[in-house]
């Protein structure tokens, strides 16, 4: 059995891989093989059938049999590759699967390590449906454009300075010889400084188009950061934190969710797989907003979301709509639904409708309700919805008997349904308890 010292792979809930700092995915392939040259006893595995993701810092492979089993992917670095042989094409190749080889060298140093430290000559298999000549165009631009160096250096340059501040830092005197701001007073001064500098970097990038697109990435980053920063505040400090503050943090993260996607699923990387990727992003992507409408939401207002967080690679309704469609095949807790009306909301799975119905019922049997009825949006302020879905939990709990509708110039309002609770062998009997004597109850003070 061969051993397996490549990096793993970490996946979301819906498949997708989690990408690195300034890590972009540019092709896909199906059905791939990776296949080592070399005797069976080597360090790298022989890896069949599987999706190929080539980014702009590895290659992911994710088996297509178990593609939530994380721990069975595997990415190899670009850094660690040495050479990439020429495609060749021949008679025999017209007939046989394309294939494409490449050499890797472990080391520690480039992500992938080893006991021993032989390189060896890896096989790339396509046997399902893909434009191998444009993966190979691909992959020599990526390889030879080394955007993990970009990323290292930015790294370091930042470790550097971060050492440089922390060997300054000891002592109550900075380097110019002023007393350092220490302790609360400290602390506001960085934050003061920071906000600043973030304050700089937006004048900056909206002064112009140009300047707009050259800050894209790096806004689309510094959002990035302050969402991962106000999560881990919002966990760290919620006995300290006020309904104010809490409430401020929300906003500020509804913001950053809008920023972008640093990278979005597109027709011209994903190819056949587009509407199958793009489906599994859109089940990373809607997590959030998901969270925030109380478990269902409009599929109009992910539309809106989704493509707005899309930058410039817009999608159209068709295309969302089929990548909801497969949610079916897919192990994600959330779906599709589609309401009698013809609605279609996006929903988890966890989400009950005999909860929301429950609600409703409290909501319509209270006096006021009994006598002139509910509004959708009456039902909107006690769901923590928007009006168009309450109306639709509203008619969802008439086709189930719980309501009954009344429609006038003013629109709809409903009451409870009283015809249940009456007797069809005495119709004049007036019972003293049940749905029915509350609304009587209720009536006289009508007046």
């Amino acid at each position: 059995m061969t051993g397996n010292s490549l990096p793993p792979v970490k996946l979301t809930d819906s498949g997708r891989p989690v990408l690195l700092p300034n890590e972009i995915e540019c092709f896909f392939l199906s059905g791939v093989d990776l296949l080592c040259e070399d005797e069976p006893n080597t360090w790298f595995p022989h890896l069949k059938s599987g999706l190929l993701i080539l980014t702009t810092h590895r290659l992911l492979w994710i088996p297509e049999a178990t593609v939530s089993a994380s721990t069975s992917a595997s990415s190899v670095p670009l850094a660690s590759i040495s050479h990439i042989f020429p495609h060749k094409k021949s008679l025999k190749s017209v007939f046989a699967s394309p294939r494409v080889r490449f050499q890797v060298s472990p080391s520690p140093e480039r992500g992938v390590a080893s006991a021993g430290s032989r390189s060896v000559v890896v096989t790339v298999v396509v046997r399902g449906k893909g434009d191998c000549d444009a993966f190979v165009s691909k992959f020599w631009e990526n390889w030879r454009a080394r955007a993990w160096e970009e990323s290292e250096k930015a790294t370091s340059s930042s470790s550097n300075v971060a050492a440089v501040a922390g060997s300054s830092s000891s002592g109550i005197y900075s380097s110019d010889g002023t007393v350092r701001m220490v302790g609360v007073s400290g602390i506001l001064r960085k934050e003061q400084e920071m906000w600043e500098s973030t304050d700089k970097s937006l004048q900056d990038a909206f002064q112009d188009l140009n300047a707009l697109m050259s800050k894209a990435k790096e806004m689309v980053m510094l959002a990035e950061k302050m969402r991962l920063k106000l999560l881990s505040g919002s966990s760290s400090q919620t006995n300290t934190t006020n309904d104010e503050e809490m409430g401020s943090k929300e906003e500020m993260q509804e913001l950053l969710l809008s920023v972008g996607i640093i990278s979005p699923v597109t027709k011209e990387s994903a190819g056949a797989l587009y509407h199958q990727q793009l489906s599994r992003q859109l089940a990373d992507f809607v997590k959030v907003p998901l969270d925030r409408a109380g478990g269902i939401i409009n599929l109009i207002d992910i539309y809106c979301l989704f493509n707005r967080a899309r930058g410039t690679e817009l999608i159209s309704p068709d295309d969302l709509l089929q990548a909801c469609s497969l949610w079916e095949k897919f192990d994600v807790p959330i779906v599709l639904r589609k309401f009698d009306s013809g609605v279609m909301v996006i929903q988890n799975k966890s989400h009950s409708d005999e909860e929301v119905f429950t609600k409703i019922k409290v909501l319509v049997m209270k006096p006021d309700a009994l006598r002139s009825g509910i509004s959708p949006s009456d039902a909107a302020m006690t769901l923590g919805v928007a009006p168009a879905m309450a109306k639709e939990h509203l008619l969802s709990a008439e086709s189930k008997g719980i309501l009954c509708r009344d429609v006038s110039p003013d629109g709809f309002r409903f009451y409870i349904n009283l015809f249940s609770e009456i007797d069809r062998d005495d119709m004049h009997l007036v019972k003293d308890h049940g749905i029915y004597a509350s609304w009587i109850r209720a009536i006289p003070a009508h007046g």
